[in-house]
């Protein structure tokens, strides 16, 4: 399996993995071969990634961080209960919510477990979704990625669910903000700017709403725009005035949105999103916790393609914890532009020589 620009993939070429739809239905399934027809249908979906079955790579399969079942049955969940509120009339400036405490504490419960279970240190976010379900497996991510951080951390039983939650639920503000504003492309004007930041007030108000959530969770909702050094909404707070849970929760929000694909701009890879959170360390995140968050993102993923600094054309086979920068590589095409007559693996870790120079 190699991960590919949708621009590289040629027609013939098959589906490695599913893409999925914005109730966490599949779209196109994996095995599917491509035509032209379905590559143009993708692109004009917001979709620029895809994931290819390559003999030259097989065998390598990145490890979702939760099983494909678990994200369906999540995103499914999100899905319905945001698209329900943005459905209801606010009645009295109060939108009646479902029950979202029983519906969000089984959903990620089913994600620690997942997370629990897996045996790698450091993980990836291998979905492809068209780019109008953005909201809904966003919110998962950003849970998938913050419930890492607090088995990181050590939390409790109790605590992780408080973070969970909240982390799931931070920006379900954003379903009482008008549906034109979340899909414009182009810049906001001052006044929708300001409208739009107004979702971590309504998420607030929805959250701390429910008998069955903690208000913690609701602060994840509320605070997830606050930055280290006061520059963030809504009440621009600082350092430690603002809640770890929703620390947590901003750091995971920005690295998924980006090295997500977005209609005004390209995605980050991994490698440039987490350059970019270091260099926010105690400007806009707190340091401590972004060295915790990046100890268990893999930055180059398994099935990524990457260019050596020989000019050599390969793809990530292993990660390795200790020497992140370092993987098991597998080489596709030599510096000249030929296949080898059989691909071989190299050791970053014992070729000093050799180093990632860009992922192409």
């Amino acid at each position: 399996m190699r991960k590919m620009h949708i621009t590289s993939v040629a027609p013939g070429e098959r589906l490695a993995r599913p893409i999925l739809q914005e109730n966490g239905n599949v779209l196109l399934g994996a095995g599917v071969e491509l035509n032209q027809r379905f590559i143009d249908r993708l692109m004009g979906l917001g979709i620029d990634i895809l994931f290819i079955d390559d003999p030259l790579t097989e065998g390598l399969e990145p490890s979702a961080a939760i099983q494909d079942d678990t994200r369906k049955r999540a995103t499914e969940s999100i899905f319905k209960t945001m698209t329900s509120i943005m459905d209801q009339p606010v009645i009295k400036g109060r939108t009646i919510a479902p029950e979202l405490g029983r519906t969000f504490r089984k959903v990620f419960g089913d994600i620690v477990q997942d997370l629990v279970g897996r045996e790698e240190v450091m993980v990836s976010l291998t979905n492809i979704h068209v780019a109008d379900s953005y909201l809904f497996h966003h919110s998962l991510n950003v849970a998938i990625l913050a419930g890492i951080m607090g088995l990181a951390k050590g939390y409790n039983r109790n605590q992780l669910e408080e973070l969970g939650m909240g982390a799931l639920l931070f920006d379900i503000g954003m379903t009482r903000i008008p549906k034109e504003l979340l899909k414009k492309t182009g810049p906001y004007s001052p006044a929708e700017r300001l409208q739009m930041q107004k979702h971590t007030e309504e998420g607030f108000n929805l959250i701390r709403a429910q008998h069955d959530i903690s208000l913690l969770s609701a602060h994840c909702a509320f605070q997830h725009h606050e930055r280290y050094d006061g520059s963030g909404y809504p009440r621009k707070l600082k350092r430690d005035e603002i809640h770890e849970y929703a620390q947590i929760v901003a750091i995971a929000d920005v690295y998924d949105a980006l090295t997500s694909a977005r209609p005004h701009r390209k995605r980050f890879t991994p490698t440039e999103a987490i350059e970019f959170l270091f260099a926010a360390g105690n400007t806009y995140f707190d340091l401590e916790l972004i060295k915790i968050f990046c100890r268990h993102i893999s930055i180059y993923p398994v099935a990524t393609t990457v260019q050596l600094n020989t000019g050599q054309i390969a793809v990530v086979a292993v990660n390795n914890p200790l020497a992140v920068h370092r993987p098991v590589v597998r080489i596709i095409r030599e510096a000249d532009g030929s296949p080898p007559p059989a691909a071989y693996q190299i050791d970053l870790k014992d070729e000093h020589g050799l180093m990632i120079v860009k992922e192409v």
